[in-house]
């Protein structure tokens, strides 16, 4: 009875309203993360070994979204307990603390505003105190900076950090791994469970890249920077389990033979491209059972490209995911009634579910392209431009990746879909509604950059009705020029002028707010959540 009961909660289930507060002024808040109900996944093919491996999985990520919310916040049940609101209480549990993602605000009385570093880094710590700091672990991802008793900085590793909660987690893999009847799944489980306690990841993503054989798959551990905009440095712990669409995974994974020619298709000076990814990288084409930690906070990622370990890349590749239901969810729920408001009657009919797809599906492939290491000698693009080095790769990945599907649209089978027309028109709605996500995020403000790059260029008007028309060359070049000059500055890690660039593109415009507020009278919700 255990089984059949946990393995229904993985389903991701449409969550609790906050009608009992219906005068709160957190109720709009709240209500601007669509609720939805997903349809239960097939599990007929999965054994009863398989659904047990699955209760574990469920059992890691629960111990993920406990050290998370030590992570970037602290104690969790100190800020909730103190929330008499419902609906605030909901929209800190959306945010995994007391801070808007979207702007970096707090909504709590008694807590300041988010600070840059989170809570990877004392909030009282200089630049200058973290550049005299002596110590080569500082710059680890896997980290904490802490005061010790003498008020001195210290490194904490993550393993020593978070050791009971990865002590159980581990267990569960082993646990896991005595269970599993398939040898990759057993190798990668077991390396998992070494990796996280030890900080150790290189192996383990090895391993996980090797698995491919299995219709089940576990994301865990400390893997994107976003969170850390002090430095863009330190990881967040999160963690998916996944079920995989086989079908549409056979039918993606054509494309990964071409990934060096994709590089190659990139704009810009050779130079500025030479990264040569790993011949080993896949593409599946998953459906979401259960999010937690960094993914589950706000925003509600649609793709993984993993892991961002330049090493692995370069000797084995990435793995690309697509989280199929989540892309549907959003499609239908934000994508298509946005650009139903946002845009002219003639450009609304180039909104394409499909484009959608196959747009984030080279969003993430962009990933895995153009540089990891800078060519003049200033060690990996992430060290050398710092905070801006985040904003920066969301840029080329959603520059680069519409090229590349524009691209495909003149030579292969993807045009059978839908036009390059509706790639385009269907990218562009997503940017301005993707602006919602605000300029405290990286992902909010690379939008906005792009936005008002594409508005320089000329490449749409802004109409008086509010509604928008396109110019899709235009569009095409200035998305060309934008994905080279990205390239260029990543490869020589020119830090002074991605400041200045990203200072200078990533204000809010007057269009944004109109555009906000129509969205807003239209009830479009900003992104979607789930229980």
């Amino acid at each position: 009875m255990r089984k059949t009961i946990i393995i229904a909660a993985l389903v991701l289930t449409t969550a609790v309203s906050c009608n009992k507060t219906p005068n709160s002024p957190f109720a709009k808040k709240v209500a601007d993360y669509a609720l939805v109900t997903l349809e239960t996944p097939d599990l007929s093919g999965i054994t009863d070994n398989g659904k047990e491996v699955l209760n574990l999985y469920r059992f890691i990520a629960d111990e993920v979204d406990a050290i998370y919310w030590e992570q970037y916040f602290g104690n969790k049940n100190a800020l909730l307990d103190g929330l008499t609101d419902p609906a605030q209480k909901e929209f800190a549990q959306i945010n995994y603390g007391p801070w808007d993602r979207s702007t970096g605000k707090s909504f709590v009385n008694g807590y300041a505003d988010c600070a840059p570093g989170a809570g990877f880094y004392p909030a009282d710590m200089t630049a200058q105190e973290f550049a005299a700091f002596n110590n080569p672990d500082k710059n680890s991802p896997y980290t904490l900076i802490r005061r010790a008793a003498n008020g001195n900085l210290e490194t904490v590793w993550y393993h020593d950090a978070y050791k009971e909660h990865i002590d159980k987690i581990a267990n569960y893999l082993k646990a896991a791994a005595d269970i599993t009847i398939k040898p990759s799944v057993k190798e990668y489980l077991l390396s998992k469970a070494q990796a996280l306690q030890t900080d150790n990841y290189y192996e383990s993503s090895i391993k996980w890249l090797d698995m491919d054989d299995s219709k089940m798959d576990l994301v865990v551990g400390p893997n994107e920077a976003a969170d850390d905009q002090l430095l863009g440095v330190k990881r967040s712990y999160e963690a998916f389990v996944l079920l995989k669409n086989e079908a549409r995974t056979n039918e993606l994974m054509k494309y990964v033979s071409r990934i060096e020619e994709f590089q190659q298709d990139l704009p810009g000076d050779a130079a500025y491209k030479t990264f040569q990814p790993g011949t080993g990288s896949n593409i599946f084409s998953c459906n979401a059972l259960y999010y937690a930690g960094k993914a589950n906070a706000g925003v509600k990622v649609i793709a993984l490209n993993l892991p961002f370990d330049a090493d692995v890349q370069r000797d084995r590749g990435t793995r690309t995911i697509l989280l199929e239901n989540i892309i549907n969810a959003k499609y239908n729920h934000i994508i298509n009634p946005s650009g139903l408001v946002l845009l002219e009657s003639d450009a609304a009919t180039h909104l394409s579910g499909d484009a959608f797809f196959w747009n984030i599906v080279f969003r993430e492939v962009a990933h895995g392209l153009g540089v990891k290491e800078t060519i003049d000698g200033k060690g990996s693009v992430e060290d050398a431009l710092g905070s801006a080095a985040i904003t920066f790769e969301e840029i080329k990945a959603n520059a680069a990746g519409i090229l590349l599907v524009s691209k495909l649209q003149n030579h292969y089978d993807i045009r059978k879909l839908f036009t390059k027309e509706d790639a385009l028109t269907t990218f562009f709605v997503s940017l301005v509604r993707s602006e919602r996500f605000g300029e405290g995020s990286a992902l909010g403000r690379a939008n906005i950059i792009i936005y008002n790059y594409l508005e320089e260029a000329g490449a749409f008007q802004r109409k008086e009705s509010g509604k928008y028309s396109l110019d899709y060359a235009k569009m095409e070049s200035a998305l060309s020029d934008l994905t080279a000059l990205v390239l260029k500055t990543q490869a020589t890690g020119d830090k002074a002028f991605a400041t200045y660039f990203e200072n200078c593109y990533s204000k809010r415009s007057e269009n944004y707010d109109a555009d906000l507020m129509n969205l807003a009278l239209e009830k479009i919700p900003a992104d979607i959540r789930f229980k």
